[in-house]
Protein backbone atom coordinates (compact mmCIF):
# COMPACT_ATOMS: atom_id res chain seq x y z
CA UNK A 1 0.00 0.00 0.00
CA UNK A 2 1.24 3.48 -0.86
CA UNK A 3 1.80 5.14 2.53
CA UNK A 4 1.42 8.65 1.11
CA UNK A 5 -1.89 7.83 -0.65
CA UNK A 6 -3.71 6.34 2.35
CA UNK A 7 -3.61 7.24 6.02
CA UNK A 8 -4.94 4.65 8.48
CA UNK A 9 -6.68 6.43 11.35
CA UNK A 10 -8.19 3.49 13.27
CA UNK A 11 -7.45 -0.23 13.45
CA UNK A 12 -10.66 -2.04 14.52
CA UNK A 13 -10.92 -5.83 14.56
CA UNK A 14 -13.65 -6.70 12.04
CA UNK A 15 -15.24 -10.06 11.29
CA UNK A 16 -15.10 -10.61 7.50
CA UNK A 17 -16.94 -7.42 6.52
CA UNK A 18 -18.57 -6.64 3.18
CA UNK A 19 -17.16 -3.52 1.52
CA UNK A 20 -19.89 -1.24 0.14
CA UNK A 21 -18.95 1.43 -2.41
CA UNK A 22 -20.89 4.50 -3.56
CA UNK A 23 -18.67 7.34 -4.75
CA UNK A 24 -20.03 10.70 -5.91
CA UNK A 25 -19.62 11.61 -9.56
CA UNK A 26 -20.63 8.36 -11.23
CA UNK A 27 -24.05 7.42 -12.64
CA UNK A 28 -26.65 7.70 -9.89
CA UNK A 29 -30.11 8.37 -11.29
CA UNK A 30 -32.63 9.51 -8.70
CA UNK A 31 -29.79 9.63 -6.12
CA UNK A 32 -30.53 5.96 -5.56
CA UNK A 33 -27.02 4.97 -4.47
CA UNK A 34 -26.27 8.21 -2.59
CA UNK A 35 -29.38 7.99 -0.43
CA UNK A 36 -28.92 4.26 0.12
CA UNK A 37 -25.38 4.89 1.34
CA UNK A 38 -26.58 7.77 3.51
CA UNK A 39 -29.04 5.44 5.23
CA UNK A 40 -26.31 2.84 5.70
CA UNK A 41 -23.92 5.37 7.18
CA UNK A 42 -26.50 6.75 9.57
CA UNK A 43 -27.65 3.36 10.79
CA UNK A 44 -24.20 1.81 10.93
CA UNK A 45 -22.78 4.48 13.26
CA UNK A 46 -19.72 4.29 11.02
CA UNK A 47 -16.33 5.68 11.98
CA UNK A 48 -13.43 6.56 9.67
CA UNK A 49 -10.67 3.96 9.49
CA UNK A 50 -8.70 5.41 6.56
CA UNK A 51 -8.50 8.59 4.49
CA UNK A 52 -7.11 9.09 1.01
CA UNK A 53 -4.89 11.94 -0.22
CA UNK A 54 -7.42 14.21 -1.93
CA UNK A 55 -4.72 16.50 -3.31
CA UNK A 56 -3.37 13.59 -5.35
CA UNK A 57 -6.67 12.01 -6.30
CA UNK A 58 -9.06 14.92 -6.93
CA UNK A 59 -9.18 17.86 -9.34
CA UNK A 60 -10.10 20.74 -7.04
CA UNK A 61 -11.12 22.94 -9.96
CA UNK A 62 -13.74 20.34 -10.83
CA UNK A 63 -14.61 19.65 -7.19
CA UNK A 64 -14.01 22.96 -5.48
CA UNK A 65 -13.97 23.19 -1.68
CA UNK A 66 -16.97 24.89 -0.11
CA UNK A 67 -16.08 28.30 1.29
CA UNK A 68 -17.96 29.29 4.46
CA UNK A 69 -18.63 33.02 4.43
CA UNK A 70 -20.27 35.00 7.27
CA UNK A 71 -20.78 38.74 6.76
CA UNK A 72 -17.80 38.83 4.41
CA UNK A 73 -15.55 36.84 6.76
CA UNK A 74 -14.16 33.53 5.50
CA UNK A 75 -14.65 31.17 8.43
CA UNK A 76 -13.31 28.02 6.78
CA UNK A 77 -13.27 25.56 3.89
CA UNK A 78 -14.87 22.13 3.55
CA UNK A 79 -12.71 20.03 1.24
CA UNK A 80 -13.98 17.08 -0.80
CA UNK A 81 -12.40 13.80 0.18
CA UNK A 82 -12.52 10.01 0.13
CA UNK A 83 -12.82 7.90 3.27
CA UNK A 84 -13.16 4.29 4.32
CA UNK A 85 -15.49 3.89 7.29
CA UNK A 86 -16.35 0.89 9.46
CA UNK A 87 -19.67 0.12 11.13
CA UNK A 88 -22.30 -2.56 11.56
CA UNK A 89 -25.46 -3.43 9.66
CA UNK A 90 -28.91 -3.86 11.19
CA UNK A 91 -28.03 -7.43 12.24
CA UNK A 92 -24.77 -6.39 13.91
CA UNK A 93 -22.53 -7.66 11.11
CA UNK A 94 -19.39 -5.67 10.32
CA UNK A 95 -19.38 -3.58 7.14
CA UNK A 96 -16.93 -1.21 5.46
CA UNK A 97 -18.17 1.78 3.50
CA UNK A 98 -16.10 3.60 0.89
CA UNK A 99 -17.53 7.09 0.49
CA UNK A 100 -16.65 10.47 -1.00
CA UNK A 101 -15.77 11.66 -4.48
CA UNK A 102 -14.84 9.43 -7.40
CA UNK A 103 -11.10 10.00 -7.99
CA UNK A 104 -10.01 12.12 -10.94
CA UNK A 105 -6.44 10.78 -10.98
CA UNK A 106 -4.36 7.67 -10.17
CA UNK A 107 -7.20 5.18 -10.53
CA UNK A 108 -4.94 2.13 -10.56
CA UNK A 109 -3.02 3.22 -7.46
CA UNK A 110 -6.28 4.07 -5.71
CA UNK A 111 -7.79 0.68 -6.48
CA UNK A 112 -4.63 -1.13 -5.37
CA UNK A 113 -4.81 0.76 -2.07
CA UNK A 114 -8.49 -0.12 -1.57
CA UNK A 115 -7.80 -3.80 -2.28
CA UNK A 116 -4.91 -3.74 0.24
CA UNK A 117 -7.20 -2.28 2.88
CA UNK A 118 -9.86 -4.86 2.11
CA UNK A 119 -7.35 -7.67 2.46
CA UNK A 120 -6.10 -6.24 5.78
CA UNK A 121 -9.69 -6.36 7.08
CA UNK A 122 -10.33 -9.81 5.53
CA UNK A 123 -13.27 -8.57 3.44
CA UNK A 124 -15.46 -11.34 2.08
CA UNK A 125 -17.05 -9.30 -0.75
CA UNK A 126 -17.21 -5.90 -2.42
CA UNK A 127 -20.47 -4.43 -3.74
CA UNK A 128 -20.68 -1.12 -5.59
CA UNK A 129 -24.03 0.68 -5.73
CA UNK A 130 -25.43 2.68 -8.64
CA UNK A 131 -28.63 3.64 -10.45
CA UNK A 132 -29.40 4.49 -14.05
CA UNK A 133 -32.37 5.95 -15.98
CA UNK A 134 -34.40 3.31 -17.80
CA UNK A 135 -37.66 3.05 -19.79
CA UNK A 136 -39.61 1.78 -16.77
CA UNK A 137 -42.70 3.13 -14.95
CA UNK A 138 -42.91 4.12 -11.31
CA UNK A 139 -45.93 1.79 -10.99
CA UNK A 140 -43.79 -1.35 -11.15
CA UNK A 141 -41.31 -2.83 -8.69
CA UNK A 142 -37.81 -1.38 -9.10
CA UNK A 143 -35.63 -3.87 -10.95
CA UNK A 144 -31.97 -4.39 -10.14
CA UNK A 145 -29.20 -4.98 -12.67
CA UNK A 146 -25.95 -6.78 -11.93
CA UNK A 147 -22.44 -6.31 -13.28
CA UNK A 148 -19.36 -8.33 -12.37
CA UNK A 149 -16.07 -9.37 -13.90
CA UNK A 150 -16.27 -12.79 -12.23
CA UNK A 151 -17.74 -15.47 -14.49
CA UNK A 152 -18.20 -17.81 -11.49
CA UNK A 153 -20.11 -15.18 -9.52
CA UNK A 154 -22.18 -14.26 -12.56
CA UNK A 155 -23.21 -17.90 -13.07
CA UNK A 156 -24.47 -18.09 -9.48
CA UNK A 157 -26.58 -14.93 -9.65
CA UNK A 158 -30.14 -15.14 -10.95
CA UNK A 159 -33.08 -12.78 -11.24
CA UNK A 160 -31.10 -9.65 -12.13
CA UNK A 161 -31.25 -7.49 -15.23
CA UNK A 162 -28.20 -7.94 -17.46
CA UNK A 163 -27.01 -5.75 -20.28
CA UNK A 164 -24.68 -6.09 -23.26
CA UNK A 165 -23.02 -2.86 -24.37
CA UNK A 166 -19.80 -0.85 -24.53
CA UNK A 167 -19.96 2.15 -22.21
CA UNK A 168 -17.45 4.47 -20.47
CA UNK A 169 -16.58 2.91 -17.13
CA UNK A 170 -16.40 4.38 -13.65
CA UNK A 171 -14.06 3.64 -10.78
CA UNK A 172 -16.46 0.88 -9.70
CA UNK A 173 -15.55 -1.15 -12.77
CA UNK A 174 -11.84 -0.80 -12.02
CA UNK A 175 -12.43 -1.82 -8.41
CA UNK A 176 -14.50 -4.79 -9.59
CA UNK A 177 -11.67 -6.10 -11.74
CA UNK A 178 -9.05 -5.47 -9.07
CA UNK A 179 -11.06 -7.24 -6.35
CA UNK A 180 -11.98 -10.26 -8.44
CA UNK A 181 -8.37 -10.61 -9.57
CA UNK A 182 -7.35 -10.52 -5.89
CA UNK A 183 -9.78 -13.34 -5.10
CA UNK A 184 -12.41 -11.21 -3.35
CA UNK A 185 -15.84 -11.54 -5.03
CA UNK A 186 -17.05 -8.19 -6.36
CA UNK A 187 -20.12 -6.96 -8.18
CA UNK A 188 -22.05 -3.82 -9.06
CA UNK A 189 -25.69 -3.53 -8.07
CA UNK A 190 -27.75 -1.06 -10.12
CA UNK A 191 -31.31 0.19 -9.67
CA UNK A 192 -33.42 1.04 -12.72
CA UNK A 193 -35.03 4.48 -12.26
CA UNK A 194 -37.91 5.75 -14.41
CA UNK A 195 -36.32 8.11 -16.93
CA UNK A 196 -38.84 10.84 -16.19
CA UNK A 197 -37.81 11.16 -12.52
CA UNK A 198 -34.10 10.38 -12.86
CA UNK A 199 -33.04 13.97 -12.12
CA UNK A 200 -34.76 14.11 -8.72
CA UNK A 201 -34.63 11.86 -5.64
CA UNK A 202 -36.35 8.52 -6.19
CA UNK A 203 -36.29 6.69 -2.83
CA UNK A 204 -37.77 3.48 -4.26
CA UNK A 205 -34.42 2.94 -6.01
CA UNK A 206 -32.56 3.30 -2.71
CA UNK A 207 -34.89 0.83 -1.00
CA UNK A 208 -34.40 -1.66 -3.84
CA UNK A 209 -30.61 -1.37 -3.57
CA UNK A 210 -30.68 -1.93 0.18
CA UNK A 211 -32.97 -4.94 -0.19
CA UNK A 212 -30.74 -6.23 -2.97
CA UNK A 213 -27.75 -6.11 -0.62
CA UNK A 214 -29.46 -8.68 1.59
CA UNK A 215 -29.87 -11.12 -1.29
CA UNK A 216 -26.49 -10.52 -2.87
CA UNK A 217 -24.20 -10.11 0.14
CA UNK A 218 -26.21 -10.95 3.25
CA UNK A 219 -26.11 -7.33 4.46
CA UNK A 220 -29.12 -6.39 6.60
CA UNK A 221 -29.26 -2.72 5.72
CA UNK A 222 -30.57 0.14 7.80
CA UNK A 223 -33.31 1.74 5.67
CA UNK A 224 -34.26 4.69 7.87
CA UNK A 225 -37.10 6.78 6.43
CA UNK A 226 -36.57 5.57 2.86
CA UNK A 227 -39.59 3.19 2.74
CA UNK A 228 -41.91 5.97 3.95
CA UNK A 229 -40.43 8.41 1.45
CA UNK A 230 -40.81 5.85 -1.34
CA UNK A 231 -44.51 5.41 -0.60
CA UNK A 232 -45.05 9.18 -0.44
CA UNK A 233 -43.26 9.67 -3.76
CA UNK A 234 -45.42 6.96 -5.35
CA UNK A 235 -48.60 8.74 -4.21
CA UNK A 236 -47.38 12.07 -5.58
CA UNK A 237 -46.40 10.56 -8.90
CA UNK A 238 -49.78 8.84 -9.17
CA UNK A 239 -51.48 12.19 -8.57
CA UNK A 240 -49.37 13.88 -11.23
CA UNK A 241 -50.04 11.19 -13.82
CA UNK A 242 -53.78 11.18 -13.09
CA UNK A 243 -53.99 14.89 -13.94
CA UNK A 244 -52.55 14.55 -17.44
CA UNK A 245 -53.84 12.15 -20.15
CA UNK A 246 -50.49 12.32 -21.94
CA UNK A 247 -48.72 11.11 -18.80
CA UNK A 248 -51.30 8.35 -18.35
CA UNK A 249 -50.58 7.13 -21.88
CA UNK A 250 -46.83 7.26 -21.26
CA UNK A 251 -47.06 5.20 -18.07
CA UNK A 252 -49.35 2.67 -19.78
CA UNK A 253 -46.80 2.29 -22.60
CA UNK A 254 -43.97 1.84 -20.12
CA UNK A 255 -45.99 -0.75 -18.19
CA UNK A 256 -46.55 -2.69 -21.39
CA UNK A 257 -42.86 -2.38 -22.21
CA UNK A 258 -41.81 -3.77 -18.81
CA UNK A 259 -44.48 -6.46 -18.67
CA UNK A 260 -43.27 -7.78 -22.02
CA UNK A 261 -39.76 -8.03 -20.60
CA UNK A 262 -38.30 -5.42 -22.94
CA UNK A 263 -37.00 -2.87 -20.44
CA UNK A 264 -33.40 -3.88 -21.07
CA UNK A 265 -33.65 -3.35 -24.80
CA UNK A 266 -33.32 0.42 -24.77
CA UNK A 267 -32.51 0.54 -28.46
CA UNK A 268 -35.95 -0.93 -29.20
CA UNK A 269 -37.82 1.63 -27.12
CA UNK A 270 -39.07 3.80 -30.03
CA UNK A 271 -40.95 0.85 -31.53
CA UNK A 272 -43.75 1.24 -28.99
CA UNK A 273 -44.15 4.96 -29.31
CA UNK A 274 -41.49 6.47 -27.02
CA UNK A 275 -40.89 9.14 -29.65
CA UNK A 276 -44.38 10.51 -28.97
CA UNK A 277 -44.09 10.88 -25.19
CA UNK A 278 -42.55 13.79 -23.24
CA UNK A 279 -38.84 13.68 -22.55
CA UNK A 280 -37.50 12.88 -19.10
CA UNK A 281 -36.34 16.49 -18.64
CA UNK A 282 -39.78 17.86 -19.53
CA UNK A 283 -41.54 15.51 -17.15
CA UNK A 284 -39.03 16.08 -14.37
CA UNK A 285 -39.48 19.85 -14.61
CA UNK A 286 -43.25 19.48 -14.52
CA UNK A 287 -43.08 17.03 -11.64
CA UNK A 288 -40.86 19.33 -9.58
CA UNK A 289 -43.29 22.20 -10.12
CA UNK A 290 -46.17 19.92 -9.18
CA UNK A 291 -44.48 18.78 -5.96
CA UNK A 292 -43.63 22.35 -4.99
CA UNK A 293 -47.28 23.34 -5.30
CA UNK A 294 -48.35 20.26 -3.32
CA UNK A 295 -45.88 21.13 -0.53
CA UNK A 296 -47.17 24.68 -0.38
CA UNK A 297 -50.72 23.38 -0.07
Amino acid sequence: MSDDLVERTWFPELDRPVLLVALEGWIDAGMGAANAMSALLTGADAETVATFDADRLLDHRARRPIMHLVNGLVTGLSWPGIELRAGTDAAGQDVLLLVGAEPDFEWRAFCDAVVDLAQDFDCRMMVALGAYPAPVPHTRTTNLAITTSSADLSDRLHGYVRGTLDVPGGIQAVLDLAFNEAGIPAAGLWAQVPHYVSSMPYPAASVALLEGLRELAGVEAHQGDLPVEARATRVRLDELVAENPQHQAMVAQLEEFVDQGLADQVADAPTIGFDRIPSGDELAAELQEFLQHRDED
